[in-house]
């Protein structure tokens, strides 16, 4: 199977999560999009969705499904969302669509957090895809020494501007052997808006496509 055959299975995996009568979270990328199209099938059987950015809002939109504000909404049963890297803790790095602060903020309004991806994302170690830090532009210089004595090296990503109107950092040449204090770490810098490790709120589940078919893991 092609890379895009197995975001498209996993895409249709993650349906079975979904409830009916209840909005869905839906996150942003390619994989994510594969996931919406596979929702348009039924979106007669939810109520509506939630999306995590505004590419995501027009796609759901183009489908006829329902966009609601996440303001609106009190219960979100399950969010659907890919990964950029994913490890056997659930523990992720997201944002290389620059979506990162939207998508943690739907991730922790839903009760479960469906990691959806292929089988290249799953990693032992966390740090080869490039960190993506959002941080407010008058500390953009400031956030980047901050990150480099961190011992990676952050790169502006060049013409990039965030829906929230800020810039990403993208810190490289690490290997995370500890996510949640490193999240936790990056988060206190003053000017960082969020960053994109996913640990202190991993994923409940990931639907992994393989060439064996879509795998379902749950942390160890």
């Amino acid at each position: 199977m092609t890379q895009d055959e197995l975001k498209q299975a996993v895409g249709r995996a993650a349906l079975d999560y979904v409830i009916d009568g209840e909005i869905v979270g839906v996150g942003t990328g390619s994989t994510a999009n594969c996931f919406i199209d596979a929702l348009a099938g039924i979106k007669h059987r939810i109520k509506g969705a939630v999306a995590s950015s505004e590419a995501t809002r027009k796609r759901l939109e183009a489908h006829g499904i329902k966009v609601f504000d996440l303001n609106d909404v009190i219960d979100l049963p399950v969010y659907v969302d890919g990964a950029d890297e994913i490890n056997v803790e659930m523990h992720m790095i997201k944002g290389g669509g620059g979506a990162l602060t939207r998508e943690k903020i739907v991730a922790a309004v839903a009760k479960k957090f469906i990691c959806i991806a292929d089988g290249s994302k799953l990693v032992p170690v966390l740090g080869n895809f490039p960190l993506p830090v959002e941080v407010i532009p008058m500390a953009s210089a400031y956030v980047a020494r901050e990150l480099a004595r961190l011992g990676g090296t952050p790169v502006l990503r060049e013409g990039f501007v965030t829906d929230n109107g800020n810039l990403i950092l993208d810190l490289r040449g690490l290997q995370i052997v500890d996510p949640v204090g490193l999240e936790t770490q990056i988060n206190q810098i003053t000017g960082v808006v969020s960053n994109g490790l996913f640990a202190c709120r991993p994923a409940s589940i990931c639907l992994l496509g393989t060439a064996t078919g879509v795998q379902t893991l749950c942390a160890d």
